[in-house]
């Protein structure tokens, strides 16, 4: 069977995209597709390069039961585009900045994280950063939703 790699991208890497791997992780450990899917997060700046993720945002995911300090930032680089199957942006600017990265040929693995959910009427996953503490809960909440869209699809397109 294939191997799917999965590259979730926001702009620091210490919120948003975390956050997203960290879910989508658990999501595919829980479902017994370990062997097959693999995560990876980056951000498309290099702020906060071999950083854990944001406290706020490791909190909220330890208070559902998601351990994220295994995670460390990272930014993105041409060769994701060649390494990963989908790389999802958290936002417009992500999307944009990612598309200037993206070699010809295959734009088709870049897309908005939170199109693969059903719950959502918004595109752009919020950056949580400046805002408080229900700012992560949300984010988390439109992170799970999109991660249980993106299982789904890869299960129904590679299983």
């Amino acid at each position: 069977m294939k191997k799917v790699k999965v590259l979730f991208v926001c702009l620091g890497n210490i919120c948003r995209s975390p956050t997203a791997e960290g879910v989508f992780r658990h999501l595919v450990q829980q479902e017994g597709h370990s062997d097959w899917i693999t995560t990876d997060s980056a951000g498309t700046h290099a702020y906060h390069i071999g950083e854990q993720p944001d406290r706020r945002a490791q909190q909220t995911a330890r208070t559902r039961g998601i351990d994220l300090s295994d995670l460390r930032g990272r930014q993105a680089i041409t060769s994701d585009f060649h390494e990963f199957d989908y790389i999802l942006a958290m936002d417009e600017d992500n999307y944009q900045d990612l598309q200037g990265l993206c070699p010809r040929g295959l734009e088709n693995k870049l897309n908005l994280f939170l199109d693969f959910s059903d719950d959502y009427s918004e595109t752009q996953v919020p950056d949580p950063y400046y805002g408080g503490e229900q700012g992560f809960e949300h984010v988390f909440d439109m992170v799970e939703s999109a991660s249980r869209g993106l299982l789904d699809k890869i299960i129904r397109k590679y299983k």
